[in-house]
C-alpha cells in the first residue's frame, strides 16, 4: 500500500485517503520499556496501522523515552528532536513523559506527551492525529502480538512499578508502586510466544522476586489448576512450556532459594540477574538497600552448592555520594570473594529528584573514573578464570546470528546484549534460533570460541 505526502508535512497525516496510516516508532531504555513499546505497537497494528521504517513519510512518530538518568533524558530529547526535524508530528510517551514540562519546554509543538504505561493515552493520541483505516480482512496480527526482539527470544514482563525506595532511583515516582499481573495472564502470554517459535523467555520487571506481593500471591486458573502469583510458582510453570526461561532483576530475598532446585533440574536456566549495586554496608545504607553482604555471600555459596552451573550477573555503582576509598576497597574484596560470572559497573550519575544527590559530598569525576577502571580490572580477572574453566566443555548455545561459517550465540550463562557471546564455527547447516551443541576451544573474559558438534 502506497502513501502520498501532504503539502503540509507537519500539520496533517501523510497517507492517502483510505490508506492505512503509517507509524514510525523509537523505543529507548530498558527491556521493560521495550515490552511497553511492543504492547502499543500490537494494539495499533490490530487497528490497521502500518509500521514505517523511517520517520520521513510516516503519518506520525512515537518516541518511547527513558528518564532514569540525565544521560538517558538527553538521549530521549535528542530522539524527539530528530523525529521533529524529520517528520514534525510526534507523540512522546515513556518514563520521561512523566515530567512533561521539561519536554514541552524544548518541543512545544508535540502532538501529545504521556507517561509510562499509558497505553490508552498513546492510542487515543494516535487516533486523534491519524484515525485508523482498519480492514479486518487484511490487517492481521499474530496471536503473540508485535515483537521488537528477534523471533527466537522475547521479554516477558510480569509486573509494573516497584515498592523499593532506593535513594538513587526515581522509578517509583515514574512508574508507581508494584502492580503484579495474575499468573494465568503471564502464562497465557508465554504460551502464545512459545507456540509462535520463541525459544527463550526473558522474565523482567522492576523487582522480579517481589512478584505477587501486592496481590497477596492470589491464585488464578491456568489449564486444569490454580497457580499462585509467587515468584517460584510462576518460574515452575514457565519451566514446563519447553523454552529457556531466564530470570532478570531478581533481588536476593530468602525465597529465591526455592528457584535453585528448578535450575538444577533444568526447568529454568541456571542464571540469576541480581542488581546488588554495592557491598559496603555503609554505602548500602545510604542507598537504602539491604546491607548484610555476608549473608549474601552465604546465600550465593548455598545456591552454587545446589546448582554448580549457576551463573550470576550483577551491576554495581561506584562513586556513590560519600563513597570513601575504604568503602570502595570493601567492594573490591567482596567481589573477589563472590566470584560473580557477569558484572557491569556504572559511575554514579545524579538523577533529578533522587534523594541520593544531596546525601553526602559528591565523589570527583576523576575518582569515579579511576574506581570504575580498578573495579573492571578486578572483575575481568575473575571472569577470565571462570571462562577458562569452560574450555574443553560442550554446552548448548542459542544462535543469534550466522555469517561466513561462524555462528554467534549465547550459552545459558549469557543474556542478550548485556553478557558474552559464543563464536562457533560450523560445517552443517545452522540457522538463527537454533539451539546447538558447541565444544569450547578458547576463552576470553566475556566471549567463548569453539565449534558446533
Amino acid at each position: 500500500m502506497t502513501s502520498t505526502a501532504s503539502p503540509d508535512t507537519k500539520g496533517a497525516p501523510k497517507s492517502a485517503p483510505n490508506c492505512a496510516p503509517k507509524i514510525s516508532f523509537v523505543s529507548l531504555g530498558c527491556p521493560k520499556a521495550l515490552v511497553d513499546s511492543e504492547r502499543i505497537l500490537t494494539h495499533l497494528r490490530a487497528e490497521g496501522y502500518e509500521l514505517a521504517r523511517k520517520h520521513d513519510g510516516a503519518d506520525l512518530v512515537i518516541v518511547n523515552t527513558c528518564g532514569f538518568l540525565d544521560s538517558a533524558k538527553a538521549e530521549s530529547l535528542a530522539a524527539i528532536g530528530e523525529a521533529m526535524a524529520e517528520n514534525g508530528r510526534v507523540i512522546v510517551t515513556g518514563c520521561m513523559g512523566a515530567q512533561p514540562e521539561e519536554i514541552r519546554e524544548k518541543y512545544p509543538d508535540l502532538l501529545a506527551v504521556t507517561g509510562p504505561q499509558a497505553y490508552e493515552s498513546v492510542v487515543a493520541a494516535v487516533h486523534e492525529a491519524a484515525p485508523p483505516a482498519h480492514d479486518p480482512f487484511l490487517d492481521l496480527v499474530p496471536p503473540q502480538g508485535i515483537k521488537l526482539t528477534p523471533r527466537h527470544y522475547a521479554y516477558l514482563k510480569i509486573s509494573e512499578g516497584c515498592n523499593n525506595r532506593c535513594s538513587f532511583c526515581i522509578i517509583p515516582s515514574l512508574r508507581g508502586d508494584l502492580v503484579s499481573r495474575p499468573a494465568a495472564d503471564v502464562l497465557r502470554e508465554a504460551e502464545k510466544l512459545v507456540k509462535a517459535g520463541v525459544k527463550e523467555l526473558l522474565v523482567v520487571s522492576q523487582d522480579t522476586s517481589a512478584y505477587g506481593l501486592d496481590i497477596r500471591y492470589a491464585e488464578s486458573p491456568w489449564r486444569d489448576r490454580q497457580v499462585r502469583a509467587r515468584f517460584a510458582d510462576l518460574a515452575r510453570e514457565l519451566g514446563e512450556l519447553g523454552a529457556w526461561v531466564r530470570l532478570h532483576y531478581v533481588y536476593p530475598y530468602p525465597h529465591v532459594d526455592e528457584v535453585i532446585p528448578l535450575m538444577a533440574e533444568g526447568k529454568v536456566l541456571p542464571y540469576l540477574d541480581m542488581p546488588l549495586q554495592h557491598a559496603a554496608p555503609s554505602v548500602l545504607k545510604r542507598m537504602r538497600r539491604p546491607g548484610n553482604q555476608e549473608k549474601q555471600l552465604d546465600r550465593i555459596r548455598s545456591w552454587r552448592a545446589g546448582c554448580p552451573d549457576l551463573a550470576i550477573r550483577s551491576t554495581f555503582i561506584v562513586g556513590f555520594p560519600g563513597e570513601t576509598e575504604a568503602e570502595f576497597e570493601e567492594l573490591l574484596e567482596w567481589l573477589k570473594e563472590a566470584k560473580l560470572d557477569r558484572v557491569g559497573c556504572f559511575e554514579f550519575e545524579p538523577v533529578a529528584g533522587a534523594t541520593a544527590n544531596g546525601i553526602a559530598a559528591p565523589v570527583p569525576p576523576e575518582v569515579k573514573a579511576e574506581r570504575k577502571r580498578r573495579f573492571m580490572e578486578t572483575q575481568n580477572a575473575i571472569s577470565l578464570r571462570l571462562q577458562r574453566a569452560k574450555v574443553g566443555r560442550r554446552m548448548p548455545v542459542i544462535v543469534d546470528a550466522v555469517e561466513g561459517g561462524i555462528a554467534r550465540g549465547r550459552s545459558k550463562a549469557d543474556a542478550p546484549e548485556i553478557d558474552g557471546t559464543v563464536h562457533a564455527a560450523f560445517r552443517r547447516p545452522v540457522r538463527v534460533g537454533d539451539i546447538v551443541s558447541v565444544k569450547v576451544d578458547r576463552a576470553e573474559a566475556y566471549d567463548l570460541y569453539g565449534s558446533v558438534v
